[in-house]
């Protein structure tokens, strides 16, 4: 979008990018986390609540702005790109996007995943295919009040592993919404 050379040059019409940006600068936690009424504040003096409110606003309006400039760029250039963020509750691209999402997966969970986590896919310059995969997680994981993991066998699941997507989900979701291939139950490859 400056005029210079991109990585974005080399990408045909004919590829597929898929964009997963950091959900935890738009999910509806971090909404939570610009007041001083924090529970993870409750330590901290106002400048070091403010300071760490100011940094977390200005990382989420990076990632924010990189967004929309990522897909203006390829509504312009006609690249095919789907991006993915959760959609639960009052979310800041639910409040703040350009256009509403193309689908919204609300409960994971039916597709293999170890959360429900309502995501939602933007799919510009394509479209998604309506598939009917459903598989239930090899392990449940219940979430405590506060949108983190509950233990499970004594583990308790960080914000790192909580935002991964399963293997099953994501072979689930690339068959259901991106190629539209039916499925057999057992079936362990995208091939």
């Amino acid at each position: 979008m400056g005029g210079g050379c991109s990585l974005f040059d080399k990408i045909t019409k004919d590829d597929l990018i898929v964009a997963f940006f950091p959900c935890i600068y738009f999910c509806a936690f971090s909404q939570s986390q610009m007041n001083w009424n924090h529970r993870n504040f409750q330590n901290f003096s106002i400048r070091e609540k403010t300071d760490y409110i100011i940094k977390r606003a200005e990382k989420r309006e990076l990632f924010w702005t990189t967004a929309v400039k990522l897909l203006s760029y390829c509504k312009e250039k006609g690249l095919r790109i789907i991006m993915e963020n959760p959609w639960s509750e009052q979310t800041f691209l639910k409040a703040n996007f350009l256009e509403p999402p193309t689908i919204v997966d609300q409960n994971r969970r039916n597709r293999g995943d170890y959360f429900v986590k309502p995501t939602a896919y933007w799919f510009i310059n394509c479209k998604n295919t309506n598939g009917q995969t459903f598989q239930q997680p090899k392990k449940l994981l219940t979430e405590n009040k506060f949108g983190g993991a509950a233990p499970v066998n004594g583990e308790r699941i960080c914000s790192e592993e909580r935002s991964m997507i399963s293997p099953d989900y994501a072979r689930n979701w690339i068959c259901d919404f991106v190629l539209g291939k039916r499925q057999e139950i057992g079936q362990l490859s995208l091939f």
